[in-house]
Order: structure tokens, then sequence, then C-alpha cells
């Protein structure tokens, strides 16, 4: 009875024990209702570094500790300032916010003067870009920036414009690579997270084993977009995510072959054990045909089919 009673208690115990752990650390969910944001907004704050969240133990999705969240509820003019940090807008409230047309507010975001920290597609699966209102703000406060702001755009940047040039898709994805580094805590993670943005040709150019790829991939990060691998709505995520400019990737290429290198020192890649020949087989002793038996029953085969 005692080694019973002494199983109950420590089951009990370990019980305990997981409540209070599930206490201490909560589910984006509720995370987000005790902060006052909308999911989508928790995400981002997320991805910012707003709020630090860690990967759940059980393989859960990302927990966020108790601690922290007194923390920020703690901060000044909590909680207009932690939803005006993450306020993403669109053009039109982006230009307004700044005072300039939609016109020219979309010329600086195509230079790359505006950058864009994510996206959603419209009902027609048109890319509708989305900046953070407090670096527009920013950007419009800085005296530097007043010929931007108003007045004839500058002739060297109406050539850039002229060439077509578009540097949203290629600032936004330097930015997602940014957030897919802060949350990589592994040496192959960090590869994996460069790779992403790469297709598998070139990320087979800068990691030529074959073995270091198949491991790799397993950290590469979806487009963050919610539809099927390969739907038409998943499409322009994939489009986006994949860099497309020579010189971008020339660059993402040589720092996944770096850092592959450093995961690979750190942990090497699985590969599959060595092929070890079982035992030999016994074979048959060969049979010496009996003179007048094999030959014999051939024979009369032969001789009956001829």
């Amino acid at each position: 009875m005692s080694g019973q009673h002494t199983v109950a208690h420590d089951t009990t115990a370990t019980a305990e024990r997981t409540t209070a752990a599930r206490e201490v650390r909560v589910g984006p969910g509720r995370a987000a209702r005790e902060l006052g944001l909308k999911g989508t907004e928790f995400d981002l704050a997320v991805q910012l570094g707003r709020i630090r969240a860690t990967p759940d133990d059980g393989g859960g999705g990302l927990r966020v500790d108790r601690a922290e969240i007194e923390r920020l509820r703690a901060g000044p003019g909590f909680p207009e300032a932690l939803r005006r940090s993450v306020q993403a807008v669109g053009t039109a409230e982006g230009a307004a916010l700044i005072d300039v047309t939609k016109t020219r507010f979309t010329r600086l975001a195509r230079l790359g003067l505006l950058v864009p920290v994510k996206f959603y597609l419209n009902r027609y699966r048109a890319v509708v870009w989305l900046y953070l209102a407090e670096e527009l703000s920013l950007f419009a406060a800085d005296d530097r920036n007043t010929p931007l702001l108003a007045g004839r755009t500058p002739e060297s940047l109406r050539s850039l414009l002229d060439t077509g040039i578009d540097l949203r898709p290629r600032n936004w994805r330097a930015r997602q690579l940014g957030f897919m580094l802060r949350r990589a805590d592994d040496p192959w993670a960090r590869a994996g997270a460069v790779a992403s943005l790469l297709d598998p040709l070139h990320v087979s150019e800068a990691v030529p084993d074959a073995h270091d790829r198949s491991y790799l991939d397993r950290f590469r990060r979806r487009p963050p977009f919610h539809g099927a691998p390969g739907s038409p709505a998943a499409e322009p995520a994939e489009e986006l995510m994949t860099a497309r400019d020579p010189d971008e990737i020339a660059w993402l290429q040589t720092d996944l072959t770096r850092l592959t290198e450093e995961a690979r020192a750190h942990r090497p890649a699985p590969r599959p054990a060595p092929h070890r020949p079982g035992p030999a087989r016994r074979t048959r002793e060969a049979v010496k045909p009996v003179r007048g038996t094999s030959r014999g029953l051939l024979g009369r085969w032969w001789r009956g089919n001829r």
C-alpha cells in the first residue's frame, strides 16, 4: 500500500506542477486578450520584438510568460501605447498621416524610403502593403525628408522611378528575414530562415550537399499567408517570399553558405546509416545430376516433343 500511496502522491505533485507552469505561461490568444490586442496585432508585436514569446516545450506554438504580460501592462500609456506601436496602415491612411498624396506615398515606397511591414491580398488577389504608422510619423518628422514630402521629386529619384523600380517586395523580404532570425534559436534555424527566401535552385548552388539541403528544408519558413501551398491564393505570397534581384540572390546565397557551414560545425546534418551486408546466405550444395535421371527426364521430354 505504501508503494501505491507514493505513486499516487508523485502523480498528483506532477499534475500540480504542470498546472502551475501553465498558469505562468499562457498561449497567444489569452495573452492578446490580456494585452488588449487583436490576434494580428499580437502576431506583429511578437515579430517586432515588442512582446517576448517563446516556443512551447510541448510543440504547441508560442507561449508568453506571465511576467512579460505584467511588464507590458505596467508600461506607460498601456494599452494605447502598445497598440500604437503595432498599428499598421495602408496607402491611403499612411498618405494622410504624413500629409502627402497617395501617388507620392506610393513613389516613396517604391523607392524604398518607406518600408512595408506586412501585406494582405484583397478580393482580386492584388497585394496591399501595410506600413507601421509609428515609422511613418518618424519619417515625416525628420527634417532631412522634408524635400521628399513637398515640391518636385529630385531628378535622380524620378529617373529611378522611370525604370520601374519597386523595392517594396525586397524591403519586405529583408524585414521578414529579420523577424525569422530573431526567433531562430538554433544554427540550422538561422540557415533555414535565409533559405526561405531563395528558390530550390539557388539553395542547391549555395549548399551543394544533398543531405545538408534535406535537413535544411525542415527549417524553411512558409510565407506569412494563410493558404494551401501551391493554391492560387498562396502563389502571390510565395512569389513575394522569393528573392528575384541578382544582387539580392547573391547576397543571400553568401549568407546561406556561411550559416550552413556554421550549422554543420555545430551539429552535422543526419545522414543515412552506412549499408552493412547481412550474413551470407548458405548456398545449396550443387547436386550433381545422376546419369540417366535428370538428363533422362529432359531427354524423354525432348523426344516426346519432337
